[in-house]
C-alpha cells in the first residue's frame, strides 16, 4: 500500500509537436509498448481533419484500427466509446476538448491507455489527468488519467479558427488568479500547496503574457508557443494531484456562466474574462491581463462574449456555489452591487 505521504503522479512520457506531426503517431504508439489494435475516438468535424488521417497512418503501420465518433462528453458518449473499445488495446483521442475528455474517461474505466492528439490549442486539458464532463446539467471536473503521449501537429492546429487558439490562451493566462486562490486556500483554509506546481503554472501564464504580441492567426510558431504552455499547465495539474494550480476563482465564473448565460462562449474566453475580474479583487494588475487579452484577440468584456451584462453579474454573485470546497477570493460571495462595480470598474460590463 502507498503511504499517505507520497502521491502518484501521471505525466506523459512522449510528446511529439511540430509540422506534421501526426505522421509519427504510429512510431510513437510503438515505441510506448501500446500494443495493435487501436481505436481512434474523433468528432464529426474533427474526423474529416485528422481522425480519418490518423487512423490511416495506424493501419498503414500495421495496427488494427476502428474509428469511433463522440457528440458530447457525457457519460452516454464514455460509454458508448467503452463498449466500442473492447478489444482495444489503447485509444487515440483527436480532436478538440470534449474528444479528449472522453478518451481520457473512457480509457481510465478501462484501464487502458491513450494518446492526445489536439486538432486546436483552445484548453489545458490536453494533457492533464482530469476530464470536464456534463452531469445533472452542470459540467464538473472529475479524476481520469494522463494520456502516455501526446501529439500535436502545428499545422492543423494553426489552421483551426484563431478563437480556439485565443481561448487557450485566456485558459492560460487564468493560471495567475488560480494560484492566488491556490495560495489563499492554503494561508486559510491549510489547503495542501506545491511551490513547483504553482511555479511551473505561474510560468505558462507569464510565457503567454510576454509573448501576447506574437500570437497570431494561422501562425506556427504560435501554435507551438500555445501547445507548449498547455503541455505544461496540464502537467503543473499531474504534480499537484489537483486542478488547482489552473482552476480558482475565475474558473468558478465560467462554469457560473455556462449555467446562467442563454449561449455561453468558448471555455477559455470566459476564464479570461474571469481573470481580468479576479485579478482585480486580489488587489493585482488587472489592466495588464486585459491588455495582453486583447492583443492576442481574446475577449475581455461581456459585449465582445456575447453574454448579457445581467449575465455577468449573476455569474459573479453565484460563482461562489460551484466547488464549494474549494477556497477563493470569492469567499462566501460577492453581492449584486459589489460584482456590479467589478464588473464596472474592470470594463466587462458598461
Amino acid at each position: 500500500m502507498t503511504p499517505k505521504s507520497q502521491k502518484w503522479m501521471q505525466l506523459p512520457r512522449s510528446i511529439a509537436i511540430g509540422h506534421g506531426a501526426i505522421a509519427d503517431t504510429g512510431r510513437m504508439c510503438t515505441e510506448l509498448k501500446l500494443g495493435q489494435r487501436a481505436l481512434v475516438v474523433t468528432g464529426i468535424k474533427t474526423q474529416e481533419i485528422a481522425g480519418e488521417a490518423v487512423a490511416g497512418i495506424l493501419s498503414n503501420d500495421g495496427f488494427s484500427t476502428d474509428i469511433t465518433i463522440v457528440t458530447n462528453a457525457d457519460q452516454e458518449n464514455i460509454d458508448s466509446v467503452i463498449t466500442t473499445a473492447e478489444n482495444a488495446s489503447f485509444l487515440v483521442g483527436v480532436g478538440g476538448g470534449t474528444v479528449i475528455d472522453v478518451a481520457k474517461l473512457a480509457s481510465a474505466t478501462l484501464k487502458i491507455p491513450f494518446l492526445s492528439v489536439p486538432t486546436a490549442a483552445s484548453h489545458d486539458g490536453i494533457a492533464s489527468m482530469r476530464a470536464s464532463i456534463a452531469r445533472d446539467g452542470d459540467t464538473v471536473s472529475v479524476p481520469a488519467q494522463a494520456p502516455l503521449g501526446i501529439i500535436a501537429d502545428t499545422e492543423i492546429i494553426a489552421h483551426a479558427p484563431h478563437r480556439f487558439l485565443a481561448s487557450g490562451c485566456g485558459d492560460l493566462i487564468s493560471n495567475y488568479t488560480a494560484v492566488l486562490d491556490w495560495e489563499l486556500a492554503h494561508r486559510l483554509r491549510n489547503v495542501p500547496y506545491s511551490e513547483y506546481a504553482a511555479a511551473l503554472s505561474r510560468m505558462t501564464a507569464q510565457i503567454i503574457m510576454d509573448r501576447a504580441e506574437t500570437i497570431k492567426p494561422e501562425l506556427e510558431e504560435s501554435a507551438r508557443l500555445v501547445i507548449k504552455a498547455l503541455v505544461s499547465s496540464g502537467v503543473a495539474m499531474s504534480i499537484a494531484g489537483s486542478s488547482m494550480p489552473a482552476s480558482g476563482s475565475e474558473h468558478k465564473f465560467s462554469h457560473a456562466l455556462d449555467r446562467l448565460a442563454p449561449a455561453p462562449a468558448m471555455h477559455g474566453e470566459q476564464c479570461g474574462v474571469g481573470t481580468i475580474m479576479m485579478m482585480y479583487l486580489h488587489g493585482g494588475d488587472w489592466q495588464q491581463i486585459s491588455d495582453a487579452l486583447q492583443k492576442i484577440g481574446a475577449p475581455v468584456n461581456a459585449r465582445e462574449l456575447g453574454i448579457p451584462d445581467r449575465c455577468i453579474i449573476d455569474a459573479l454573485v453565484h460563482a461562489h456555489e460551484i466547488r464549494p470546497e474549494r477556497y477563493t477570493i470569492l469567499g462566501t460571495g460577492l453581492n449584486k452591487e459589489a460584482a456590479r462595480n467589478v464588473a464596472r470598474i474592470t470594463g466587462v460590463i458598461g
